[in-house]
């Protein structure tokens, strides 16, 4: 990483009360993170899309705001990544696809409209894989430039790891925010099916969700509360509940550990500081549950077997209306991997959609049996840190289990091998998010 600085989270919720005495602005704090911004994106290239113009000027606005003692909310003056599949209207929204970089939608998906009601301020586009599935992002990891991000929310992580940012928008409909949230080290929410409104955005996946990375615990759930607060949940979903700060750290009734097939790729180093995790947990009076002392449990992990196929699958067959529209209108724009996908998928027929959606229903069942009021179920964010290279964003076998669950589930950055981090995964009960929160603090401080 020879003449880049060394990655530092930048949390803004830790700047509140220097906001509220005085002692510092929204626009002293965004200048801060340009300067970031002018030493990291040359090489780190987590934007596809920046307006530092007006950056500048909503950040003086909420200056005004705090001087005044009227913030909007908990997250005015924020500066803020959005994930280039969820709609902005004063910036492109690319999909990362390169015929539609300059494309501009007529308005705000919800999630931007509600950052932007919150008074938080929009920096610019964070780049992303091809329709958020496939051909990876130039963007490079922030800890060793020479290896991966994950994806498909690249730019959202580079940028929140490098502390360019103290928060961005991602989406997930298999592991592209808890992926990156680990191999690039910050904190990764990935909320319960429907909290957050997803109007306005490119994942229209029925398993999809917009989440958040970011610099710490309190940053996320700011960000997603105060999103909530504004534009709701999905159609037909309450959206997220609890209150607007997060919970505090609380222990949980009973620790699951998930073994799902990707836990066979987990390294040794990554693997014994997760065993010393349970121990420690262990020793503090928690039960930790596994498929070797509770039926429940071997039942859910069977139930997920093939989960990373199915739900590519599944997501593929649900894509394949705008991309054919796309491939239709700007011919050979999309890439031979995704345009084979759109081929599997043609081929798998409605029959084969019903079966995997009953999969999904069977494998939420049995997760809801193994998972009571008040448990955890723990597992890695990764198998180990960011592979080196660019071509590809890393295994995603650990993190869909959470997606097809339709559950809330954090990446913490607690681990660490060869200089590079590893984020420890915890799932909690579907709507009940609030919850995770405070049994996730509670783990962190013991991992």
């Amino acid at each position: 990483m020879t003449g880049t600085p060394r990655p530092e989270l930048v949390g803004f919720q830790a700047a509140v009360p220097g906001f509220r005495a005085g002692r510092d602005t929204p626009r002293d704090f965004l200048e801060r993170s340009l300067e970031r911004l002018q030493r990291w994106e040359p090489a780190l290239q987590a934007f596809a899309a920046l307006d530092l113009a007006a950056a500048r000027a909503a950040a003086d606005d909420a200056t005004r705001r705090w001087r005044s003692g009227q913030p909007l909310s908990t997250v005015d003056g924020m500066p803020v990544g959005i994930k280039d599949v969820i709609g902005t209207a004063d910036l492109p929204t690319g999909l990362g696809i390169g015929v539609l970089a300059d494309h501009r939608p007529p308005v705000d998906a919800a999630a931007t409209a509600g950052l932007r009601r919150a008074g938080a301020v929009v920096v610019g586009k964070t780049a992303t894989t091809e329709f958020a599935m496939t051909h990876p992002a130039p963007t490079r990891n922030p800890h060793d430039l020479d290896r991966t991000p994950g994806g498909s929310s690249s730019g959202s992580a580079a940028a929140t790891g490098a502390g360019i940012i103290p928060a961005a928008l991602g989406t997930q409909a298999i592991g592209s925010i808890l992926r990156p949230s680990s191999f690039c080290g910050v904190f990764g929410y990935k909320p319960s099916v429907g909290s957050i409104n997803r109007g306005g955005s490119h994942d229209t996946q029925s398993q999809s969700v917009i989440g958040v990375l970011a610099a710490s615990l309190p940053d996320l759930w700011c960000t997603a509360w105060e999103i909530a607060a504004r534009v709701g949940g999905d159609p037909g979903a309450a959206g997220l509940t609890g209150d607007m700060r997060p919970t505090p750290a609380t222990a949980p009734s009973a620790v699951v550990h998930l073994e799902t097939d990707g836990w066979a790729a987990v390294s040794d180093v990554a693997g014994e500081r997760f065993a010393r995790t349970l121990d420690t947990v262990a020793r503090a009076g928690v039960r930790i549950r596994h498929r070797r002392n509770d039926p429940a449990v071997a039942e859910l992990e069977l139930a997920l077997r093939g989960a990373l196929d199915r739900a590519r699958t599944l997501i593929n067959i649900e894509s394949l209306w705008p991309l054919e529209q796309i491939a239709a209108r700007y011919p050979g724009s999309l890439s031979e991997t995704l345009t084979e996908r759109m081929q599997t998928a043609a081929a798998v027929g409605r029959d084969g959609y019903r079966s995997l959606l009953e999969w999904r229903r069977t494998a939420r069942t049995a997760y809801t049996k193994a998972i009571g009021e008040g448990d955890l179920a723990v597992t890695l964010a990764a198998p180990g840190p960011a592979p080196r290279g660019l071509a590809a964003t890393g295994d995603a076998a650990l993190t869909v289990a959470a997606t097809v669950l339709g559950a809330p589930a954090l990446s913490l950055p607690v681990y660490e091998q060869d200089g590079m981090p590893v984020g420890l995964q915890v799932i909690g009960r579907r709507d009940h998010d609030a919850a995770l929160f405070g049994m996730a603090d509670w783990l962190r401080q013991r991992a």
